[in-house]
């Protein structure tokens, strides 16, 4: 690649460009002489293609922490998962936003949502102008590909980028890696849409599961049509988990997978009630592996706390690439090699906006949050908002809750007086300030805010969760950031077949 068709193709250049109109000629003349700083802030150019591992990222759709057999669920069959795992490092305490756009986004471009303008939404855009490791990756020779579901849902030409974010589509991996240059290095994202509903019901119990091998979590009625539920949600994870045996064995027989980085990961939480679109562990706490075969230890177990935006930083430093300043993820390289033993992080953050179009004024509901080992303090901005949605709307009731049997049966049942907790739980208003002791309260369910035992660990959190808001110039500080809001709700929910989803 020349000078020229470097700086053409630059995302940082093309804003430049377009905002005073500068012919590109003389841009990229002028920017060759500073090519120093376009170093520091894009990518130091690598020479050697042959040294630069592939990049594959295999994501699937809702998968929630820690619904995998090498985690402990007995109820759900993941061998490929677990084998790889084995073979390279495994994180216990992987965080990330609950909602697949800002989530996906903060992967892609190794920075939090709310600094993504556009991008901090479901269903939004993202800017072009922010950095996204995948079109570095392309920058530096790398071809680019991408499987099914990729940065979304939303409409990322509005933008500014011609395809998805994540890569430019293909059949599939198989597809994609028979017809890439054979002397380049890939970069894939195998986006599934498993386990994200709707689900076929009884596909659980079809193959052969009982409802009486799940574990119904605490913040879930127990009841026949809750386990059957959760059963059909096993069964996608278990497809999920086929998926990821075929791509392996694609790279194992064309003697790929000694040199390819692999990460496997959910975007989100389970898509149940209190779950997915909520700060509290079900929807933030994902599965997490990364594995290099003979650069990354096999059998680490890591319960560093660790985010999305992470990812990116690992990826640019593994193909040997500068990372962006403004990306805010730190590489885990160092930690999965075994060149540091820790990361010396003791917390993470977390955050939701707008999830789905299910308020008057196609509002959110704003939160942020910081989990330690210890505890879970949750801010939310407007909490006079009903966290799920409104109660009557046009797209449904309760919208930020995928539709459900479980749902369906905890509305249905609200006012029973067993049922009617769980309902308060997932549905009904909650206050400014929620703190969760984790050690006698893991799953989260007596908030003790306005215990006067918690007061000191409250004010310290809120204070950590506010510095680290102003440190990354949240727009929600001081509850600001109103305008983000105003972002648009791009596109109508596809449908998607249930019996259509591989």
């Amino acid at each position: 690649m020349n000078i020229y068709q470097f700086y053409s193709k630059s995302k940082y250049v093309n804003v430049l460009i377009r905002s005073i109109g500068m012919p590109s000629i003389l841009l990229a003349t002028i920017l060759f002489f500073s090519s120093a700083y376009i170093n520091r802030e894009a990518v130091a150019y690598h020479t050697d293609q042959k040294q630069m591992p592939n990049i594959l990222v295999l994501i699937a759709d809702d998968w929630g922490y820690p619904n995998a057999g090498i985690y402990g669920d007995k109820a759900v069959k993941t061998p490929n998962f677990d084998k790889l795992a084995k073979s390279g490092a495994l994180f216990t305490n992987a965080f990330t936003t609950p909602s697949c756009s800002p989530s996906r986004a903060s992967l892609l471009t190794g920075q939090w949502p709310h600094n993504l303008e556009e991008g901090v939404h479901l269903r939004g855009f993202l800017p072009k102008k922010f950095p996204n490791y995948t079109e570095l990756l392309s920058i530096q020779g790398y071809t680019v590909g991408l499987y099914k579901k990729g940065w979304g849902p939303g409409q990322y030409q509005l933008g500014g980028y011609e395809h998805n974010p994540a890569g430019q589509s293909y059949p599939g991996f198989k597809e994609f890696y028979k017809g890439k240059p054979k002397d380049k290095p890939f970069c894939f994202w195998y986006g599934s849409t498993n386990p994200h509903r709707p689900y076929k019901q009884g596909m659980g119990a079809h193959t052969g599961k009982t409802l009486a091998s799940v574990t119904v979590p605490a913040f879930l009625p127990d009841r026949p049509e809750i386990r059957s539920d959760i059963l059909d949600y096993y069964y996608e994870v278990e497809e999920f988990d086929k998926e990821v045996g075929e791509v392996i064995k694609i790279l194992e027989a064309a003697g790929e997978l000694e040199n390819t980085l692999i990460v496997i990961a959910g975007d989100n939480g389970m898509p149940f009630p209190r779950a997915k679109a909520n700060l509290y562990d079900a929807g933030t706490h994902v599965p997490l592996a990364i594995i290099w075969p003979g650069k990354i230890k096999a059998g680490q177990e890591l319960s560093d706390f660790v985010g999305f935006n992470d990812l990116a930083p690992t990826f640019l430093e593994a193909a040997g690439q500068s990372v962006p300043s403004v990306m805010s993820g730190k590489s885990l390289l160092s930690l999965v090699t075994g060149k540091v033993k820790t990361l010396g992080r003791d917390k993470m953050f977390v955050e939701r906006e707008r999830h789905a179009e299910v308020r008057e004024g196609n509002i959110g509901y704003p939160a942020r949050g910081i989990r330690t080992k210890d505890f879970l303090y949750i801010r939310n901005f407007r909490p006079e908002r009903w966290p799920a949605g409104d109660p009557e709307m046009g797209s449904g009731m309760y919208g930020d809750i995928d539709g459900s049997p479980t749902k369906t049966y905890i509305i249905a049942h609200k006012n029973e007086p067993e049922i009617a907790p769980f309902f308060q739980l997932a549905f009904l208003k909650r206050p400014a300030e929620e703190l969760y002791d984790l050690k006698n309260d893991p799953n989260q369910l007596k908030n003790v805010a306005l215990d006067k035992r918690y007061l000191k660990t409250r004010e310290k959190l809120s204070t950590e969760l506010a510095n680290w808001m102003k440190e990354t110039r949240d727009p929600r500080l001081n509850n600001g950031g109103d305008y983000l809001e105003k972002y648009p709700y791009t596109t109508a929910i596809p449908a998607k077949s249930p019996t259509n989803k591989k």
